[in-house]
C-alpha cells in the first residue's frame, strides 16, 4: 500500500499474534546502512519491532519481513511505509504510524 515511510517508534500490530489474537508492538531497531528523512532512520525490511503478546503479556521480537515497497530498496531490503501489510511470521504485520516523514509519499505497490 503506498505511503509515507516510518521510523524507529512507529506501532505495529501482527494478526494472527503469537498466542491467537492480533499482538502490537514498536520498531525498535532500524538495521544500517539506513537512509534518513526529516532525521531519522527509516524502517526497511528487516528492522527490529517489540512486539507484546496480548494473551500472557510477554515481550517477543519480530523481524519485519521482505515484502513491502517494490520502488524504494536500500541495500537490497524494501522501505517500509504506513499502511503496509507485510507477511511476518507469526502473522501479516501492519505498520499503523505515524509516519516519519508525512511529506514524502511513496506510490510503489508492495
Amino acid at each position: 500500500m503506498p505511503g509515507p515511510p516510518v521510523s524507529i517508534g512507529a506501532m505495529v500490530m501482527v494478526s494472527p499474534g503469537a498466542s491467537g489474537p492480533p499482538d502490537t508492538g514498536t520498531i525498535i531497531a532500524v538495521i544500517p546502512p539506513v537512509i534518513t528523512a526529516n532525521g531519522m532512520p527509516l524502517a526497511t525490511a528487516g528492522s527490529i519491532c517489540m512486539m507484546v503478546n496480548s494473551v500472557w503479556g510477554f515481550p517477543y521480537p519480530l523481524v519485519i519481513g521482505p515484502l513491502a515497497s517494490t520502488g524504494v530498496r536500500v541495500t537490497g531490503r524494501a522501505l517500509v511505509r504506513m499502511g503496509d501489510n507485510i507477511p511476518s511470521p507469526p502473522g501479516i504485520l501492519t505498520i499503523l504510524g505515524p509516519p516519519a516523514a508525512p511529506f514524502i509519499n511513496d506510490q510503489s505497490p508492495p
